[in-house]
């Protein structure tokens, strides 16, 4: 119970800072990013926000309006999958990228300092200044590869 009230207090001041007002459906859907490394869609939220606060009422309408608060806010990212939609992250890791398979969806998290550094000579080099970025690698896994 006192890490609850801990994590509540954490997410009010958190809330507070980004000027987010504070409602427990918001804190619930913060706190499954914050317990998870998964990449979630919307509806995969919703049924986690159902199996683990089944007293709670907390429609899709909500969810996309907190998802979308939340990301405004950048506390959260997304992965765009076009026309399957969005998957969210906590932004609550350092800095990653991703491949993507896009047979089956998976989500390979990587980070590469050669990389890194590639893009801010690249950057340098053009009289640009990277303020964020993301890289979508996109391809087979290595399980779609092996199936026929």
């Amino acid at each position: 119970m006192n890490n609850d009230n801990a994590l509540d207090n954490e997410l009010k001041y958190l809330f507070a800072i980004n000027n987010i007002k504070y409602t427990e459906q918001r804190a619930i859907i913060f706190k499954i990013f914050l317990s998870t490394d998964k990449h979630l869609t919307a509806d995969e939220l919703q049924e986690i926000i159902k199996k683990q606060y089944p007293e709670k009422n907390i429609g899709i309408a909500t969810i996309y309006r907190t998802l979308s608060i939340l990301e405004e806010h950048n506390l959260i990212s997304y992965i765009s999958f076009g026309t399957d939609g969005k998957r969210y992250e906590s932004k609550k890791d350092t800095h990653h990228d991703h491949m993507i398979c896009t047979k089956c969806g998976k989500i390979i998290e990587f980070f590469d300092e050669q990389i890194e550094q590639k893009q801010e000579q690249i950057a340098k080099e053009n009289g640009f200044i990277i303020t964020n970025h993301t890289m979508q690698l996109f391809g087979l896994c290595s399980e779609c590869q092996n199936k026929n």
